[in-house]
């Protein structure tokens, strides 16, 4: 089910696409019987099948039951404390894959197998023909793209526990991949592979801007992760610069691999580029900076889709018109799908699920008339048996354009019928294939009353807000966001923490009560019917509050979050935060604090405009 192909071979590549978009129903069945014919003898699966009979789809369907994480943890649990892999898979489970802390609340593990990396590096390889079809002469430079590794965890079992990404950098499909003339870095891998975060992201910025004249499109993996590094960009240039001029590597960089990798890119004095780096980076604005310093890069390639959207205005405001490419889809659980029109809008990415990564059934998610996804089912459990009717779920073939669904996948690693919780929207088809929007996680949601906020909701809603209100030359940009719903008062009130800086400067941003004001005004408007009837109607909310934290204060939020076991390479900034350690951080670095001065319009439903 991992077919071969030379990556260097554009033609190949997307025969293949089509050959599988194609024969979508086909491939999905052969997956599921190779699946079921695997780990047929899995402790897990033996409970709900019983032999030959029932490896087939209409028996898996009726016996294994669809679940959470909380239903399959005992069994992962066992194995990270040294029981057999054969509870839920025949091949050895070789390593535990940590989620993403801010996903999900706290990290999950999910097996994974050395067959499964395999699986990931045809994956990655169908991302080269895809954008060689939209973007000519990729293989005539390099790429500038800032990957990071966090350290492992050793289980019990004496399996390490370690993010997805840490998991593929350290492997040998990566360190002794095959050359591919479309995807070279300017990074060495010691500097990708250098457990100093800091250290790896200046390392990773000084190659790249020495070899600037060679880069030809700049990115990371999400879009939060790549303005982390403009931002240490701003901070470091000078010291960046001093290292091209003199050819030397500072002396905090102390990982002798690392600093060695970078002494060969370097290779000397270059006092006319130094010059020329520092010159633009001394430029009052940075405003298109990345077209600046590397002027023949042809876009920005970082995921823009779900949480990530909210970073869209300021990329565009650093990158000087480049375009902003969204390739892939995938998660710790399961690598899903790719863009096959990566040069499109942001706003309008779809991925295309590649129908040989895993098993896919699709659990209806209700949707409201007006096509915005109502998700107070899913709000307080992921046990709600009225919203869960399994009898409803759809294959990958199946599935309605414009419909709203919960993806559940069964992996070849051992997981069955899993919900993962990402909610997606039908867009379209390619050949046979469906195309999905990816709209968010389940359960991301703010709550004082009967009111359930969700991240796309928010993210709308703070949107339009920075559109209507924060447009002018002399506004702020909003380059971060986060909520919470604070109860310490009756009525309890949604509180957003943005954080907003100068275009022109890094000084204090200047923050005008009316300008502030109209923005609470204009999210409360945004929001949904229900919530703007306990505002308006029953009071059972008070007015929303932005509070302006000072800049810097969303990377000290990830460094919490990276410090209580988040990947640096999987982190999301929360669009909502609890009492603990990362609200008070929030609070802590708060310069202004505002009101939504009037209630949001409500009339009753039907009347609404």
């Amino acid at each position: 089910m991992i077919p071969s192909y030379d990556p260097n071979d554009t033609e190949a590549g997307l025969k293949l696409l089509e050959d599988l978009t194609t024969n979508a129903e086909a491939i999905q069945e052969q997956v599921l019987h190779q699946i079921l014919s695997q780990n047929c003898e899995s402790q897990y699966l033996q409970a709900f099948l019983d032999g030959e009979s029932d490896k087939n789809q209409q028996s898996f369907k009726n016996k294994v039951p669809v679940v959470n994480y909380g239903d399959i943890k005992p069994f992962i649990q066992r194995i990270a404390d040294g029981e057999s892999s054969d509870i839920v898979s025949s091949q050895p489970i070789t390593e535990l894959l940590t989620s993403s802390g801010t996903s999900a609340g706290k990290p999950k593990l999910m097996p994974s197998t050395a067959e499964e990396l395999e699986r990931k590096t045809f994956f990655y390889s169908m991302l080269v023909p895809v954008m060689n079809k939209y973007v000519n002469g990729l293989d005539e430079g390099k790429g500038m793209y800032l990957l990071f590794i966090k350290p492992e965890i050793k289980t019990p079992s004496g399996l390490m526990a370690r993010p997805v990404l840490t998991s593929y950098y350290k492997s040998q499909h990566f360190r002794n991949r095959p050359f591919n003339k479309y995807n070279v870095y300017t990074s060495p891998d010691q500097t990708i592979l250098c457990q100093d975060s800091k250290q790896s992201m200046y390392c990773q910025l000084l190659c790249g801007l020495v070899q600037r004249s060679h880069v030809l499109r700049v990115g990371a993996v999400f879009a939060s992760a790549f303005l982390r590094a403009v931002k240490f960009l701003e901070d470091h240039y000078k010291e960046l610069c001093a290292d091209i001029r003199t050819g030397t590597v500072t002396s905090w960089i102390t990982e002798p691999a690392c600093r060695d990798s970078v002494l060969s890119v370097l290779q000397g004095p270059n006092q006319e580029l130094a010059d020329e780096i520092e010159s633009e980076c001394a430029e009052k604005s940075w405003e298109g900076i990345l077209r600046r310093l590397w002027p023949k890069a042809k876009y920005v390639e970082v995921i823009v889709t779900g949480s990530m959207a909210q970073y869209i205005p300021t990329l565009e405001f650093y990158s000087g018109g480049l375009p902003l490419v969204s390739t892939m889809y995938a998660s710790s659980e399961c690598y899903f799908g790719i863009n096959l029109n990566p040069l499109c809008d942001p706003s309008d990415v779809s991925y295309t699920l590649l129908p040989n990564m895993a098993y896919f059934e699709f659990l209806p998610v209700d949707d409201k008339s007006h096509e915005e996804i109502h998700f107070a089912s899913h709000s307080n459990t992921d046990d709600d048996d009225d919203a869960l009717k399994e009898d409803l779920i759809v294959d990958l073939v199946n599935v309605e354009v414009g419909r709203y669904y919960e993806i559940v996948i069964t992996t070849f690693t051992g997981l069955y019928r899993y919900r993962v919780g990402d909610i997606l929207k039908v867009t379209g088809f390619h050949n046979k294939a469906p195309q999905f929007r990816f709209v968010q996680r389940r359960n991301v949601v703010l709550s004082i009353d009967t009111d359930k906020t969700s991240e796309e909701d928010l993210l709308n809603a703070v949107t339009q807000a920075k559109l209507k209100h924060l447009q002018k030359p002399s506004c702020p940009l909003l380059t971060e966001y986060t909520s919470y719903a604070d109860t310490s008062s009756i009525p309890g009130h949604y509180v957003l923490f943005w954080e907003l800086k100068p275009r022109q400067n890094n000084e204090p941003p200047e923050l005008e009560n009316k300008t502030m004001e109209l923005c609470c005004s204009e999210v409360e408007d945004c929001l949904d019917y229900v919530y703007r009837r306990c505002r308006n109607k029953d009071k059972s909310i008070g007015p929303l509050e932005i509070r302006v934290v000072s800049l810097g204060t969303f990377d000290l939020l990830m460094d919490f979050c990276v410090s209580q076991g988040s990947s640096v390479n999987q982190y999301k900034t929360p669009r909502c935060v609890k009492p603990g350690g990362a609200l008070e951080i929030l609070d802590s670095r708060v310069i202004g604090r505002f009101f939504s001065q009037r209630v949001p319009r409500w009339q009753p439903l039907g009347l609404d405009s």
